[in-house]
């Protein structure tokens, strides 16, 4: 008996993780529309004197998801005053590959990317050199200048 209400209570607390992990919301939403999420993001862009800041990166990438936790941390001001930001979800490097293209290749050297656009959807700054690659290295205070610089350059 002691058997089975181990062998149940491993089963339960197996399903229960799994759909926490499942339930859990990822960095980079798999299933968006990006064309469509980065259409709105313009959009609001025109009406908010802002610009469009578009990270590429996938949730099977360390740096990715460091990238995604520093942006929510001392970054998120910065961001948030200064960008409309769209996350979009590379896959494998399978998926939204034509908008990586269209903004001239920013994934070449890795993800995550980031693209500055203007309202207008013409590119200010593209991350051409792999500059967010090692966003696990860079520590949230790196993320933090890599974003403040840009934004200096380009606002």
């Amino acid at each position: 008996m002691k058997k089975l209400l181990s062998l149940i209570s491993a089963f339960t607390l197996s399903f229960t993780l799994s759909h926490a992990v499942a339930a859990t919301p990822q960095a980079y939403d798999e299933s968006a529309d990006a064309k469509t999420a980065i259409t709105k993001a313009l959009a609001e862009a025109k009406t908010s004197d802002k610009k469009v800041l578009v990270i590429f990166g996938a949730n099977w990438c360390k740096d990715c998801l460091e990238l995604d936790k520093s942006m929510k941390g001392q970054s998120a001001p910065l961001l948030a005053s200064k960008f409309v930001t769209v996350k979009v979800n590379v896959g494998q490097f399978d998926k939204n590959m034509d908008l990586s293209a269209a903004y001239g290749t920013p994934t070449k050297k890795g993800i995550p990317a980031a693209v500055l656009l203007r309202p207008d959807n013409s590119v200010l700054y593209a991350s051409k050199g792999g500059e967010l690659s090692n966003a696990r290295k860079m520590s949230e205070q790196g993320v933090y200048d890599f974003f403040d610089e840009i934004t200096a350059l380009y606002h």
